[in-house]
This record gives structure tokens, sequence and C-alpha cells, in this order.
């Protein structure tokens, strides 16, 4: 049992976020049935590489444990059936351009009327109101516009994207929290209500610590490349095999860090004593550390200071991260009848949560999904052959 069994997920979202919300429910037990349209959610092209009958990884990262139905809404019929599984659903995710779902029929405060309990989390780029309301945005996009790309490179290069799409991810986690916070309030009320999420509101929820920066002394943050503007020493350093990261957030550690490597009286050195001291002489500590942490080779040197309780690690590339043998002990790489995909990564004590099925191909569920809804096989069936929906496509 997942400790979302028993709720019903219509998943109208593609892409990134929204797929990655409705997987995260999905891996919890929740009933997820995702509609795509007859051309199909457009990562499913995302490639290379591509997994079993031409499926993107991009693709089957994001939409596992979900039944799939492929519903042509363009027209009236399938918008009626849209109507027929919104009645039956618990929460619908989506992230159509604002209005459209108003176009289809369903404006706000209709799907408030019509499905009072329906909890409707809605995923846009800017929202839907004020100067750039309703506006298109990748995660890429609202890098820029929000200033993370500003404080990403090195202090001498140009802002740089960060190499995950952070934005989308945090916003589906987000839309996550969201959904549970409205069903948790819906025990209360008996009613659902709108989750409204932005990659807007989550790229400046994002910035942390230089927006808290900024409001308190108004200095417009700068590039640090690896390093952190306000802890040091707290960035990568050059070892005989490798970069390597070290993180000393307070003086026990730093003084336990030079400990490790042999200079025991950097500690007591006034320009090095407090964290304050540090950051104000970070080129001065920089010299002196990278030549003692350069003398040893990385992964014998994060043993030595983790034994000491300094936050260190080699820095991985994603091989021998995901291989990493505590990534493997969590279990956040999964391997099971052909599928392989990263695990789950909120786990509960009774309910732990399940890195389900690989996902379905286009309209695998169709008829499945119409029929428990409550369609006749011959209303399915004129279904199909209108176009309204359609079965299992390659």
């Amino acid at each position: 049992m997942g400790a979302l069994d028993g709720l019903r997920v219509l998943d109208l979202s593609r892409v990134l976020a929204g797929p990655y919300c409705t997987q995260m429910l999905a891996d919890h037990g929740a009933e997820v049935i995702k509609v795509e349209s007859p051309s199909g959610d457009e990562t499913r092209g995302w490639g290379p590489p591509f997994l079993a009958e031409g499926t993107s990884a991009y693709y089957a990262n994001l939409n596992r444990g979900k039944k799939n139905i492929v519903l042509d809404l363009s027209g009236p019929d399938g918008r009626e059936l849209l109507g027929t599984l919104l009645a039956g659903a618990d929460v619908v995710v989506e992230n159509f351009k604002a209005g459209t779902l108003a176009r289809w029929g369903w404006p706000d405060e209709t799907i408030r009327s019509a499905y009072p309990a329906l909890i409707h989390c809605r995923i846009t780029g800017f929202g839907t109101d004020g100067p750039l309301g309703g506006l298109p945005g990748y995660d890429a996009v609202l890098q820029a516009y929000g200033g993370l790309m500003s404080v990403n490179g090195e202090a001498d290069g140009p802002p740089l994207r960060i190499g995950v799409p952070v934005v989308d991810v945090v916003t589906g986690v987000l839309g996550f929290s969201g959904i549970l916070l409205a069903l948790h309030e819906r025990e209360r009320s008996g009613l659902g209500q709108l989750v409204d999420c932005s990659l807007l509101d989550t790229v400046i929820s994002l910035l942390h610590p230089h927006s808290a920066a900024w409001l308190a002394d108004g200095a417009v943050p700068r590039r640090t490349g690896s390093a952190h503007p306000s802890i040091a020493p707290y960035e990568t350093f050059p070892t005989a095999d490798g970069l390597f990261f070290v993180g000393a957030g307070n003086d026990r550690q730093f003084a336990a860090l030079v400990d490790v490597l042999g200079a025991p009286e950097l500690a007591s050195d006034p320009r090095f004593a407090s964290n304050a001291g540090r950051v104000g002489n970070v080129t001065a500590l920089r010299a002196e550390l990278t030549v003692l942490i350069g003398q040893y080779k990385r992964d014998a040197l994060a043993e030595l200071l983790l034994a000491k309780g300094v936050p260190a690690s080699p820095v991985h590339d994603i091989a021998e991260a995901m291989n990493a043998p505590q990534v493997r002990h969590r279990e956040m790489v999964v391997e099971r009848d052909g599928y392989r995909g990263v695990g789950v990564p909120v786990k509960l004590g009774r309910t732990p949560g399940r890195a389900a099925d690989s996902p379905r191909l286009p309209g695998a569920d169709t008829r499945e999904v119409l029929a428990a809804a409550g369609l006749s096989g011959e209303e399915v069936e004129r279904a199909l052959a209108k176009g309204a929906a359609y079965t299992r496509l390659a």
C-alpha cells in the first residue's frame, strides 16, 4: 500500500515540471492517468538516447507508473470525454497556456462549481496575469529572467545555465507539496482548491543567499565559481588525481581541516580564525589550501576529512555518482524487470513508495480508462471511431 493509494490524478501536463510532479504522486500509490494528444508529449522525441519502441530516456524518467490515454482535445467530443474524466478525479495537473481550459469551457469558476472537491494544480511560466502573465517560459528562460544564471559561472566568465533543469524540477516538487497541502485541507472543508505554481515563483525562491544579501545591503551579487559568497573555505580544489570539494562551515570544521592537512597553525592565524576573516582573506586562504590539498588523492582525502567531521567529496561525474555505493544503498538507482531509472527521493517508514512500471505507449490504456470512467463498450468504440480518443499508438 502506498501513502496515496485510492487517489486518482488526471495528468494533462507535458515536458518536465508537471510530469515530474505526477510521477512523484504515482511513486506513492496514486492512480495517475496521463492524457496525451495524438501528437504526444514532445519529450518522447527528446533524444538520443532512445529506449524500447522509440521512447526517449528523457520521457521515461518522468512518466513511469502512469496509465496512458490519448484524447483529441481540439474538438468537442474529446473535450466531453475530458469532462467525464475530470468528474472522477481527485486532482488534475496541467500546464496548458493560460486560458486554454477556459476556452474549452472550464474557466476556474466553472471547475470550482462543477467539481467542488477537485484539486487543480496549474503550472505556468510566469503566472496567468500581470505584465508577463500567460507568456510561455522554459527552464532556461526563467533561469535567465530570474537572475539564477547571473550567479552561476566563474567570476571572470559569462553567466551560465545550471546544467540541470533545476527550475522545472523544483516546480514539480513544489506542485507535489501544494497538492498534499490541498488534500490535507480538503479533509477539513471537503473542498478542492487551486494550487498555483509558476516557474517564476520557483526561481525567485531559489536565489538564497543572494536574494537575502541583496535585500539586506542592495549590492548586486557576483559570480564566484564553485566558491560560496559568505562561507570559506567552501569550494573546489585540485588534488593529485582530480577535483575535490571541501566545505568548512564553522571554525571547528576549519580547524579539523587544516589539522588533517598538516597545517594546524592556520586555524589560529588572525586572517583565518573566523569565517568572516576567512571570507575577507579568501584569496590568501585559497592559495594556502591549494598547495596542501594538491598533495593528496581525492578519495583518500575525502575519507580522512569525513572521519573528522569535515564535509568533503570528490567531484564525481554522472557515472561515478550513479554507481556510488551510498547511492545504491539508498536505492536511488532502480534496475528491475528491464526498467532502469532513478529511485524514489521521498521515503516514508511504513509506506516507502515504489518506482513503478516503465512508461506506457500512447493510448495503451484508453479503453480501460474510459470504461472505468463509466462509458459503455459501445460508447468507447464510438469515441474511437470519431477520433475523439485513440488506442495504442506506436
